[in-house]
C-alpha cells in the first residue's frame, strides 16, 4: 500500500522529536542525605541528659554511638529533620567523637530563647540536678536577664541542701571517734564526704559549730546584690544575706 506523502512527513517528524527530546533529557539527581543537611557551626553544651543520646544517623531508631554526659561541649555543624525531631550533627573533643543528637538534649548562644528554655529545665529539676543545671545556665549565658532571678533560686536551694547536709552529717559521724581523735569538730564536718560534689560545682558550705548547721555561703545572693541592684530580685538577696549572718553568729 502507498503511503501518502503527508503521513510520512508526520512520522519522520514524530521519530525526530521523540529523539530530540531523549538526548535533552536531564536525569533527576539521587536523594542524598548529605544534601538535604542544614549546615551550620555553633558551639553548645549537652544538658539534657535523658535526650542525649549520641547517634550514627539522624534517626530515633539508629545506632546509639553513646549517651553524652551534661555538660559536654560540643560543635553544632548541621541539622535535619526525622522521626518528628530535630537532630543536630555534632563533634565533641577529649575525646574526640562525632555523631547526631536531638537538638532538645543541648543549649547554647546560637538560638533565641534557650535561656528561658533552660530556666524552665532548672525548675522542673530536684536535687543535685537542680543545682547542675543551674551552674551551667550562669556558664552559658552570663548576660541573660533572666540571671537575677535563677541567682536568688540557687542560692536557695543551696541553703535548703545545707538543711538537709547538717542532718545527715550529725547523724553519720560518730561523736566518740571525733571526740577520741583530738581534732576541732568544725574539722570532721567541713571533710564530711557528701560535701565533695559540691565542692566541684564550687558551691561552698560554712558551719556553725554551736548549732552544728551548715549554711552557703552566699556568693550567688552577693552578686546579685552587687551586680543587680536595681533588680526585683536584689531586696530579697539583701534579706537572706541579714539572714545568714545571723545564722552563723548563733550560738
Amino acid at each position: 500500500m502507498k503511503v501518502p506523502l503527508s503521513l510520512l512527513f508526520l512520522m519522520v517528524l514524530f521519530v525526530f522529536n521523540a529523539q530530540s527530546q531523549k538526548r535533552r533529557a536531564v536525569p533527576k539527581p539521587k536523594t542524598n542525605v548529605a544534601q538535604s543537611v542544614k549546615p551550620i557551626t555553633n558551639s553548645a553544651v549537652v544538658i539534657d541528659e535523658s535526650l542525649a543520646v549520641l547517634r550514627t544517623h539522624p534517626s530515633l531508631f539508629a545506632e546509639s554511638v553513646q549517651r553524652m554526659r551534661r555538660g559536654r561541649k560540643i560543635q553544632v555543624t548541621g541539622e535535619k529533620e526525622a522521626d518528628g525531631v530535630i537532630f543536630y550533627r555534632v563533634n565533641a573533643q577529649m575525646p574526640k567523637i562525632s555523631g547526631w543528637i536531638q537538638s532538645e538534649a543541648v543549649f547554647g548562644k546560637f538560638r533565641r530563647g534557650d535561656d528561658e528554655r533552660l530556666a524552665r529545665l532548672i525548675q522542673a529539676s530536684n536535687g543535685f540536678d537542680q543545682l547542675e543545671i543551674a551552674e551551667q545556665f550562669f556558664e552559658i549565658y552570663p548576660d541573660s536577664i533572666l540571671r537575677p532571678a535563677i541567682l536568688l533560686l540557687f542560692g536557695d536551694l543551696c541553703e535548703e541542701t545545707a538543711a538537709t547536709l547538717s542532718k545527715n552529717a550529725t547523724r553519720r559521724l560518730n561523736n566518740r571517734e571525733m571526740a577520741a581523735s583530738g581534732a576541732p569538730l568544725h574539722s570532721y564536718y567541713l571533710n564530711f564526704v557528701s560535701l565533695d560534689r559540691y565542692r566541684k560545682l564550687g558551691i561552698v558550705f560554712f558551719f556553725n559549730s554551736s548549732t552544728k548547721n551548715y549554711h552557703y555561703n552566699g556568693a550567688s545572693w552577693e552578686e546579685l546584690v552587687k551586680k543587680y541592684p536595681n533588680s526585683n530580685e536584689a531586696p530579697e538577696a539583701q534579706k537572706r544575706l541579714d539572714a545568714l549572718k545571723e545564722k552563723l553568729e548563733k550560738k
